[in-house]
C-alpha cells in the first residue's frame, strides 16, 4: 500500500465518521424534548432533580446510566415501586431497610422534598431511554414469562417477572426488605396473600409493600396460589 492510499484511507475514515457523529448528534437534539417529555418538565421536577443532588443520591444509586451501583437503579423506580413506597423509604429508611445488608442513611429529608423527589422519579421513569436499565425492560419480563412454558408453575413465573424476589426471599435467594416468604401459606391463606398482594395495607396498616391494584385478578391468583403452597416443608 503506498502512502497516498493510506492517506486516503484516514482521511475519508475520518471525515465520514465525523459527518456520521455530527449527524447522529444533531438528530438526538432534535428529538430530546420529545423523548423526555419536556413538556412535563415543571418547577417541581426541578426542585426533585436539586434534592437529589442535594442528597448526593447518586453515591449509592445509579439513575439514566450515572452514580454508583451499592444500591437499585432509580431510573424505573417510580413505575417499579411507585410512590407510596418511595415516601415509606424516604421518610423511614431506617425501618423500610431494617432487614437488608444494604442500608440507607436518615437524611431527614422534608415533606416538600420528599413530594418534589417523587415528582422527579415520575419524570424520569417516563423519559424513553430505549428499554435501559434491561432489568426493568418489558422484554426481560416477556422472557421471564417464558420461563412457565419449561415446567414452572405461572405464578412462579409472575413472582419473578413482576420483582417480587427484589425484596423477598424463597429457598435463600432474594432480597431482605420484606419477610420470606418459605412459609407464606403457613401464615396466610390464599385469598388473604391475594389482598396482600393488591392492598397490603387492607391487611397490615403499617406494611410498607407497594399495592400491585394495576395487577390483573388472574395474575394475582397466579402468584397467591404459587406462595399458599409454600409452607417450609422439610425445614
Amino acid at each position: 500500500m503506498t502512502d497516498k492510499t493510506a492517506k486516503l484511507i484516514f482521511w475519508g475514515g475520518t471525515l465520514s465518521s465525523l459527518i456520521l457523529f455530527l449527524i447522529l448528534t444533531v438528530d438526538t437534539h432534535r428529538q430530546v424534548g420529545a423523548l423526555t417529555h419536556a413538556d412535563k418538565l415543571s418547577a417541581q421536577v426541578l426542585d426533585g432533580k436539586r434534592a437529589f443532588q442535594k442528597y448526593n443520591c447518586n453515591d449509592c444509586h445509579t439513575i439514566l446510566g450515572f452514580g454508583g451501583y451499592y444500591s437499585p437503579d432509580l431510573t424505573r423506580v417510580y413505575s417499579r415501586r411507585g410512590p407510596d413506597y418511595i415516601r415509606n423509604v424516604l421518610q423511614h429508611p431506617e425501618v423500610a431497610f431494617a432487614n437488608s445488608f444494604r442500608k440507607m442513611p436518615q437524611q431527614h429529608i422534608s415533606e416538600t422534598e420528599i413530594g418534589n423527589l417523587v415528582a422527579f422519579f415520575e419524570w424520569v421513569n417516563n423519559i424513553e431511554t430505549n428499554d435501559w436499565p434491561p432489568q426493568d425492560s418489558k422484554k426481560y419480563r416477556a422472557a421471564n414469562r417464558l420461563s412457565s412454558a419449561a415446567g414452572v408453575s405461572r405464578g412462579a413465573a409472575l413472582f419473578q417477572e413482576n420483582r417480587c424476589f427484589d425484596c423477598h426471599k424463597l429457598e435463600g435467594v432474594g432480597g431482605d426488605t420484606g419477610p420470606a416468604l418459605d412459609q407464606a401459606g403457613q401464615r396466610h391463606d390464599e385469598e388473604t396473600i391475594k389482598r396482600i398482594i393488591s392492598q397490603p395495607q387492607s391487611v397490615n396498616p403499617q406494611a410498607t409493600m407497594p399495592s400491585h391494584e394495576d395487577m390483573s385478578a388472574s395474575d394475582v391468583s397466579a402468584i397467591a396460589e404459587f406462595l399458599a403452597k409454600q409452607k417450609g416443608e422439610g425445614r
